[in-house]
């Protein structure tokens, strides 16, 4: 089976898979405005940090080309989601170059944007191929590998960042047993993660997040390889919750822990983990599993969306420049700077 298209831009219109609904139901939703946009991504119809970019770029397209306060646009589409920042930088990317253009006839002005959110879509889509490329290197020619949440083509523009890893692997001629968690409470690796992989034709088995660190105990992992919605400035990474006791679970047992980004996921505003801003989602999500109550409507409910998992349990993080190691603060950089 064909994995579906994640984000589409046609006639105009900007088409989402409905990623909640997966993978039981193949559904697109279409957005034509800013706020129509905004509210896909914080409902969660798009997630994954690089997907969530690519989106709020044609959000900001289609808010030049509706008219209205473009700023006060930018300011919902930053709104929508706190923690990855992919979505700001996407927003600040479009912002400066609607500034530059503003006084352009409105036709050519609304042409600049939106070929600039094709083009951070197309460039999405080649980064995650190169880190496939540096990833695979870290993967044996038969092995197996153990990821979280699901950073695949559902959550960027295609292709994917940890399981572009994989991909990238499977071009090589490697052979790598995948094991995916299932990431509680959304559940994006027993749904999405799965999914993708199958539909691509790869050995992936699902476990419970409670399961990793006994797996890792009974039989080989050569790698964990995780995405990031946001990397501070000395290497700590944010990631779906979870993903910072399987890094603690990883160090115990003597497999190497990566994390496959973009350097747009860096932001070097944040000197550490501390700084990087966490969401928290309602409880609605822990008391309900797809909309059948599993504890009482009255239970307290503790649920962070993300977790840091600090640099000292990274082995590396796999980018579209290479992996960056330790001393990760001045190797991270040291790579940014050479980028620009």
């Amino acid at each position: 089976m064909m994995l579906p298209e994640t984000i589409k831009w046609e006639d105009k219109k900007l088409t989402l898979l409905d990623q909640r609904l997966l993978p039981f139901e193949l559904r697109r939703v279409v957005c034509e405005s800013a706020e129509e946009t905004a509210r896909a991504i914080k409902e969660m119809v798009v997630r994954g940090a690089p997907a969530i970019g690519v989106a709020a770029a044609y959000g900001l397209a289609l808010a030049a080309a509706n008219g209205g306060d473009f700023d006060e646009a930018a300011k919902l589409l930053a709104a929508s989601r706190p923690t990855a920042v992919n979505l700001f930088w996407a927003v600040e990317r479009m912002k400066d170059l609607y500034h530059a253009n503003k006084d352009k006839p409105n036709d050519e002005m609304c042409r600049v944007m939106e070929a600039e959110a094709v083009k951070i879509h197309n460039e999405d889509i080649e980064i995650n191929r190169k880190i496939g490329f540096y990833g695979q290197s870290v993967l044996p020619r038969t092995g197996a590998a153990l990821t979280h949440c699901n950073a695949g083509a559902l959550a960027t523009a295609g292709y994917g960042t940890a399981l572009g890893v994989f991909r990238a692997a499977a071009e090589a001629g490697k052979e790598i047993k995948i094991f995916a968690d299932e990431t509680r409470p959304r559940l994006q690796g027993a749904l999405l993660t799965s999914f993708e992989l199958s539909s691509d034709g790869f050995d992936v088995t699902v476990i419970t997040d409670s399961t990793a660190a006994f797996l890792m105990s009974r039989r080989k992992i050569d790698a964990v390889i995780t995405g990031a919605d946001r990397i501070a400035a000395n290497g700590d990474a944010a990631n779906k919750i979870g993903t910072y006791s399987l890094a603690i679970a990883a160090r115990f047992h003597g497999v190497p822990f990566y994390i496959a980004a973009p350097l747009s996921t860096f932001d070097l505003k944040c000197a550490s983990g501390a700084d990087i801003p966490i969401e928290y989602r309602d409880g609605r999500e822990v008391r309900e599993l797809r909309g059948v109550k599993v504890m009482p409507e009255d239970t307290d409910v503790w649920n962070p969306s993300f977790d840091v998992t600090p640099r000292s349990l990274i082995t590396g993080i796999i980018t579209e420049r290479g992996i960056i190691r330790a001393p990760l603060a001045e190797n991270i950089k040291k790579t940014i700077e050479e980028d620009r």
